[in-house]
């Protein structure tokens, strides 16, 4: 039984990257794509939007002195690279077709975001990348997932998280008696300011009711939990009870 028939998945480039925290990693690439299709296996419909970190982060602007502006749209760039490497990987591990969609014109590697063109995609089975955010500067990927996802009709946002296993009262790499929220009211995310995802983003999932699951992205079987009705990481909603783990 399914909870959840169509998602949007949240990846930051460090889950190409993997250990290496630049560049590409083929077994997190790998891993990716079996998380990826154990999910659209069922018959869940995905859209995933990328992160670009893997390839250049935007405040080495600051260390090399360059422009906002462009150092945003070398990012931009990054996360198409990164929709391509992820689309050649699902392409040649799965029958299932893989569309990237661009928020800026690039067609000779990918096809511009047309917001019907995305849903008649989701509707034939399709898995779609999204690329370069919202095609702005000054915007980073969080936003831009959350939109997608409610243009996309979305039931839910997955937010791939690395090394934890969802939203603390602290930083557990930091602090020892830090526990995880089973789940937790939006009001309460943004009033506490916690770095679940940029404030702009969670105002917009929470205006729009959107349910949100943060997780940890590199415990095998989490996508497919999640979607399958399992309690995994914490989840976000409005009007949810404000709940820690139990273990």
């Amino acid at each position: 039984m399914l909870r959840y028939k169509r998602v949007l998945i949240k990846l930051s480039g460090g889950a190409i990257a993997g250990e290496q925290q630049f560049g590409f990693d083929p077994a997190s690439v790998d891993f990716i794509v079996r998380e990826v299709l154990s999910a659209r296996d069922l018959g869940v419909e995905i859209v995933i939007v990328v992160g670009g970190g893997n390839i250049f982060r935007g405040r080495i602007s600051e260390e090399w002195s360059i422009d906002r502006v462009e150092a945003d749209s070398m990012g931009m760039l990054g996360t198409v690279i990164n929709a391509v490497m992820l689309r050649a990987a699902l392409k040649s591990r799965s029958t299932y077709e893989t569309r990237v969609m661009t928020a800026t014109s690039m067609e000779w590697v990918a096809e511009p975001y047309i917001r019907l063109r995305a849903l008649k995609h989701l509707e034939k089975g399709y898995i779609i990348v999204m690329a370069g955010g919202i095609g702005n500067p000054y915007v980073t990927t969080d936003y831009p997932a959350v939109q997608r996802a409610l243009e996309t009709r979305c039931e839910a946002i997955l937010v791939a998280k690395h090394g934890v296993d969802g939203v603390y009262t602290g930083d557990p790499r930091r602090d020892s008696s830090a526990v995880r929220y089973a789940s937790m009211d939006y009001e309460e995310v943004i009033r506490r300011d916690l770095k679940v995802m940029d404030q702009p983003a969670l105002m917009l999932a929470k205006e729009h009711n959107m349910p949100m699951h943060v997780f940890d992205f590199d415990r095998p079987g989490s996508i497919l939990s999640i979607v399958t009705g399992e309690s995994v990481g914490t989840y976000l909603g409005n009007g949810v009870p404000v709940t820690l783990a139990t273990s």
